[in-house]
């Protein structure tokens, strides 16, 4: 008896000494970004723990080496598990609490992804969660480069970088085939928005303008609003986007080329060959590349797993070697442009993962990178003035970019390391 009345007043107090005890920390093992700070544009009351998250480390650690309440972790749990299980927090994301007096927690910042951020804040006794885009400083950077190989290792290594290409990609995807009409020579020019948080860049944002020198052409973009609805459009203020895309896959090599006389690898003779091939990782996705009704979607023959799509005026597009169908493509259902409607695959008569894309006009065959597409939607008339005064802005701006200038403004990499410079 004496020893279970004993267990029951020193329990608690060995409990308060290992959780005192426990708190104190060397210099050498807090990071310099983790000591605590006076908060002062809330009050000199409370105190800042910010901070990034460590490999393997969870919430309940960093709330034992600060020697936080426990049940205030569980009620913030609590609160927050519709919108992020806290007790999946990732490495390398930064976080912030706020604390008082009391040693209290009065609110928790966590950003869940570049782009999201989880707000939980203190009610009284309980905590409310919610979460909002994460606040960037935004500066405008410029760049330019030559393309010596292909469009992502001309712009640079890295994943901002490989993020910026895919972008700039897809503003021409009308107008360049970045897997079979690119040149060694070919130059390009970007103004994008760079994102900042303490000062220190984070990402890339929208592209606000660019210029692409192609095999000689030149071809420009120009980022502008209207409606709610953000586009780019040429010199002209025409839509950049057109009925079909150049290309059913982006940043891939084509194997061969439309032919009336290509050697076939299985078939080891000579055949026709109305179309395109492009060598791809099988379960790449293909996209239709323009909008229309799916006319046929199955097995048939060489072509292996094949979806046909029907567009206006006699058109007709072949996706074929496919590995499997995208769900819900069938005769006679409508798709949109850049809808996935398979996937890369060696079907049919292949000698390796590829797709294989023709066109067809009123059925005849036809070499879809000789399409010749009218130019988009025109601004309305009513805002073409004020198109034009950021447009004009946006071409003095390009000017001004030399081919080999990688990092100008506010841009992040050092341009002794900067790729593309010539």
């Amino acid at each position: 008896m004496k020893k279970s009345f004993l267990f029951l007043y020193a329990a608690p107090l060995l409990a308060a000494f290992i959780a005192f005890t426990g708190n104190f920390k060397t210099s050498e093992e807090r990071k310099p970004e983790e000591i605590l700070k006076p908060v002062e544009r809330l009050s000199k009351q409370y105190r800042e723990i910010a901070g990034t998250v460590k490999q393997g480390e969870t919430l309940h650690h960093i709330f034992r080496r600060y020697g936080l309440d426990i049940r205030d972790l569980f009620l913030m749990s609590e609160a927050s598990a519709n919108f992020h299980k806290l007790g999946n927090i990732s490495a390398n994301r930064p976080y912030k609490l706020i604390i008082d007096q009391q040693n209290q927690v009065q609110s928790f910042s966590y950003n869940i992804s570049d782009g999201l951020c989880l707000n939980v804040n203190r009610k009284e006794d309980c905590f409310t969660a919610k979460t909002s885009e994460v606040e960037y400083e935004r500066r405008t950077g410029q760049m330019g480069g030559v393309i010596n190989d292909n469009l992502i290792s001309s712009i640079g290594n890295g994943r901002e970088r490989l993020s910026l290409a895919l972008n700039l990609s897809d503003i021409f995807a009308w107008d360049i085939d970045f897997t079979t009409d690119l040149r060694r020579g070919d130059t390009f020019k970007i103004i994008v928005e760079e994102l900042y948080q303490d000062n220190k860049f984070k990402k890339y944002g929208k592209i606000i303008a660019a210029e692409f020198m192609n095999d000689g052409k030149s071809y420009q973009a120009y980022r502008f609003e209207h409606n709610g609805k953000a586009g780019y459009y040429d010199n002209e203020g025409n839509s950049l986007k057109r009925a079909f895309l150049k290309a059913p896959l982006s940043f891939r090599r084509v194997s061969s080329g439309f032919s009336s006389g290509r050697f076939h690898p299985v078939l080891k003779r000579y055949r026709p060959h109305h179309g395109i091939d492009y060598a791809a990782p099988a379960g790449t996705p293909v996209s239709a590349v323009g909008d229309g009704t799916v006319a046929f979607s199955g097995y048939k023959g060489d072509y292996g797993k094949l979806v046909t799509i029907r567009h206006p005026n006699g058109y007709k597009t072949y996706y074929g070697h496919l590995s499997r169908i995208g769900k819900g493509i069938a005769p006679g259902v409508k798709v949109a442009q850049e809808e996935v409607i398979g996937y890369v695959g060696a079907t049919g008569l292949a000698t390796g993962p590829h797709l294989h894309y023709e066109m067809r006009v009123n059925e005849a065959p036809f070499n879809p990178l000789r399409l010749k597409l009218p130019n988009g939607e025109p601004i309305p008339m009513a805002l073409i003035a004020r198109f034009e005064e950021v447009r004009n802005q946006m071409v003095d701006r390009l000017a001004s970019i030399s081919r080999s200038e990688v990092v100008a403004t506010s841009s992040p990499v050092n341009k002794k390391e900067a790729p593309g410079d010539v």
